[in-house]
């Protein structure tokens, strides 16, 4: 049978790939992603879930589901061109992914189905540092987190334990690793930009609570104070914290073994293994 074997928190900052490869390996975010990318490798991972919010570039205000699952054999990205980024072609599980998608509406969820589709830099940048190769398939799982309403928090972590029931009934053995891609607080391209940026963080007292409550294994905290009220107060894309809880839901109530903030970006890198 599969089994989730780790948890990961990532950021996707689309800039991150220039910024690594001018300034080099002993960056601050070389390293804190070589860090992730070690934890990963040791974790033997032969499939990633990762729980995403697309920038619309996967989906568009006309069609924007609250929970999507990407069903295919592989897909593409990025497909919003950041800089210094080759566009991959990565590979994916069409059995397990439509495995999840009916496991999680049967639990309740209404996830829709997305083929023949592409990815942004979400789901790409983390992937370049952590899994250049493309030799783990990878399962998107897309999460409405920019344009509200935004779906709450406890349905996010509740859709995470649905994924987590959805692996552990797949007949055939798997080493799965979860990962929440995202920020906490972030505002792009909005009127709460930093001077002189294009983003800025509106709230980092939240990024640093979240954090906190992570470390403490506050879980049911985080879950009821991360309302749609607060996510928005932090910023246009605070809602990319769903992902982590996605993440957090799939994984359980686990201590994690790091997580290291950057709080220029309002984000942090996270781990959690346990096997």
């Amino acid at each position: 049978m599969a089994s989730i074997v780790a948890g990961f928190g990532v950021p996707h900052t689309p800039v991150f790939p220039f910024f690594v490869k001018r300034d080099g390996p002993e960056s601050e975010t070389a390293k804190l992603f070589a860090a992730q990318k070690e934890q990963l490798a040791a974790a033997r991972p032969d499939l990633i879930v990762m729980f995403d919010t697309d920038h619309l570039n996967t989906f568009f205000l006309d069609n924007l589901p609250i929970f999507a699952v990407g069903v295919d054999r592989s897909f593409s990205g990025p497909n919003d061109e950041p800089r210094e980024m080759p566009v991959y072609k990565i590979p994916s599980s069409i059995e397990l992914a439509a495995h999840i998608r009916q496991s999680a509406i049967a639990a309740g969820f209404d996830a829709a189905l997305t083929q023949h589709y592409s990815v942004d830099h979400s789901v790409a940048v983390p992937l370049h540092f952590l899994t250049p190769e493309m030799q783990v398939p990878v399962i998107p799982l897309f999460i409405s987190g920019h344009v509200p309403p935004l779906p709450s928090a406890q349905r996010c972590y509740a859709l995470g334990q649905a994924v987590a029931r959805a692996v552990e009934t797949w007949p055939r053995t798997l080493r799965v690793v979860v990962m929440g891609s995202g920020s906490f607080s972030l505002e792009v391209a909005g009127p709460r930009m930093a001077p002189g940026r294009t983003d800025g963080v509106p709230d980092p007292d939240w990024a640093w609570r979240i954090i906190k409550l992570m470390e403490e294994q506050q879980i049911e905290t985080l879950i009821r104070e991360a309302t749609e009220h607060q996510m928005l107060k932090a910023g246009n894309v605070g809602g990319e914290v769903l992902n982590w809880i996605a993440m957090l839901g799939a994984i359980g109530n686990r201590k994690p073994n790091y997580i290291a903030p950057q709080m220029q970006n309002g984000h942090a890198y996270g781990v959690w293994r346990w096997n």
